[in-house]
């Protein structure tokens, strides 16, 4: 039962009994009955004005109540003039004067954060409380190589992009470093925060790539140029001393020293092998930059095969050509490019063993190359060092041919990947645009 009521049947019953007591008492004597019954009058309207007086404020208190329900914080209520009720008026519209406040102030902090993940060159990935993916930035999905609907609202467990795998095994306030394509570095950090009393996670994706690879190439350039200088200083001199010594028919006119003859020939062409050893190293580090123009990478293709076709012959490989009807062209530095071009097809023909194929394929939609071969494959623990300076997967490799191929490709901005795809086939991908 309300107050109101309460206190409505409260007066209607005293003065029920006021009046029958009166009657009883009263019923022989007319002027004390209507004394009695004018006082009993008086009394109800005291009660009346009581009752709007007492009540007024709590029928202002539940208008206010319900503006609270509705979050509407701009209803405020006048002052009328009495004291309690104005005193009640003033602390709610204080109350909604510091609402309103904190309101706006809370929509600026949530608009502006909400325009700092959007715009972060951190990927962003918020959790909800059942570790379904509630909120991913632009950054997140270019990184992780998907559209918003694919991955919003869909718990982290159910997505197998490359990056959720290792996301879910990540304990809050836990960060790793990986290497999931072998091309690109990023670091993932997971944390946590409070939401109306229960924890939320989320996930901050690094690109740690420029870093890295600015940082190899740093280390590697100092001791590529270090190796490069001692040997030249020690080359030079020593195929110097030879020749000099080969030279001179007066040590050789007696046959006893052929051999001695034959090894300083062996030492030479050794020293030479040494040498151009060394040149391969520097290439990497003086790299020029690009000079792009206008290529026609179908006929570059072409000149790649042909110039590596004996090679391929050799373990009975073939070429198979899948390019488009059109035209071809790209903007790029064509020897760099021949170059990559060589270093690819050279590892497909030494990934196969006898009986293989190699397959160049160009699309004009997605504007790319891919060329594919039916070779060994690539291991899973292979694949994150595929590119790393001097990681090779041969037994005589010197671990610069793909990274060569990284440096020339990111200098001219075309994005690339090289993976099994299935049993006997890999590729290797380059998207110009």
């Amino acid at each position: 039962m309300r107050l109101r009521t309460k206190y409505i049947l409260f007066v209607v019953i005293i003065h029920l009994v006021a009046l029958t007591v009166t009657w009883f008492i009263f019923n022989k004597d007319r002027i004390w009955f209507i004394v009695a019954e004018v006082f009993v009058i008086i009394s109800i309207i005291i009660s009346i004005q009581l009752y709007n007086q007492l009540l007024k404020p709590i029928k202002t208190l539940m208008q206010g109540v319900d503006a609270i329900k509705d979050r509407d914080f701009n209803v405020k209520f006048l002052s009328t003039g009495k004291h309690e009720i104005d005193q009640l008026t003033d602390v709610y519209n204080q109350m909604m004067d510091e609402l309103r406040t904190e309101r706006t102030r809370q929509e600026q902090q949530h608009f502006f954060l909400e325009k700092l993940i959007f715009t972060s060159p951190t990927g962003i990935i918020i959790l909800d409380y059942d570790n379904n993916i509630q909120q991913i930035n632009p950054k997140a999905l270019e990184i992780i190589g998907a559209n918003e609907k694919e991955v919003l609202n869909h718990p982290v467990e159910n997505l197998s992009y490359p990056l959720f795998k290792q996301i879910k095994t990540l304990k809050s306030g836990e960060n790793v470093v990986i290497k999931p394509d072998g091309i690109h570095t990023y670091k993932l950090q997971k944390s946590h925060f409070i939401d109306r009393g229960f924890s939320r996670s989320f996930v901050m994706i690094e690109d740690l790539t420029a870093e890295i690879v600015a940082a190899e190439k740093n280390v590697y350039g100092k001791v590529i140029r270090m190796m490069a200088h001692e040997v030249n200083n020690t080359v030079g001199p020593v195929n110097s001393i030879i020749q000099s010594a080969l030279k001179s028919d007066r040590l050789w006119q007696s046959r006893q020293y052929d051999t001695l003859k034959d090894a300083l020939q062996v030492a030479m062409e050794r020293n030479q092998n040494l040498n151009y050893f060394m040149r391969n190293f520097a290439d990497l580090v003086k790299l020029p930059p690009a000079s792009k123009r206008p290529v026609d990478l179908h006929q570059l293709i072409k000149s790649v095969a042909t110039l590596m076709a004996i090679k391929a012959q050799e373990k009975n490989i073939m070429f198979d050509f899948q390019l488009t009807e059109s035209p071809f062209a790209i903007m790029a530095d064509e020897q760099q490019m021949e170059q990559v071009l060589i270093n690819i097809v050279k590892n497909s023909i030494e990934a196969i063993d006898e009986n293989g194929t190699i397959t160049f394929t160009t699309t004009n939609n997605r504007k790319c190359l891919v060329i594919s071969d039916t070779g060994t494959g690539i291991k899973d623990e292979q694949a994150a060092d595929l590119f790393s300076p001097f990681f090779s997967t041969k037994k005589d490799g010197q671990g610069i041919g793909l990274t060569l191929v990284r440096e020339i490709l990111v200098n001219h901005g075309f994005e690339f990947s090289l993976k099994t795809v299935t049993a006997k086939k890999t590729d290797f991908t380059i998207m110009f645009s």
